[in-house]
């Protein structure tokens, strides 16, 4: 039974990744879901505060975004390290 600890962790490294990246990437798709629909509700309600819905919007995308990239790093750092 020599290599069947490294056997057991690598497959629970790879459910920890998993578990990272599936887990971590919900709070963003719903949060960019979320940001999506209100923003269009918002333009349909008012389509002269297109200008300064942008920008705001822009940059909460992007911070969303920017979770569901640490939530990949974090996975792929379970996975191989």
């Amino acid at each position: 039974m020599t290599g069947g600890t490294n056997q057991v962790e690598g497959d629970i490294a790879g459910l920890a990744a998993g578990l990272a990246i599936g887990l971590g990437a919900i709070g963003p798709g719903l949060g960019l879901g979320l940001a999506v629909s209100k923003a269009m509700e918002a333009l349909g309600r008012n389509p002269e505060a297109a200008g300064a819905i942008f920008v705001p919007y822009i940059l909460g995308l992007a911070l969303t975004e920017a979770i569901g990239i640490y939530a990949l790093v974090i996975g792929l750092l379970l996975l191989f390290a």
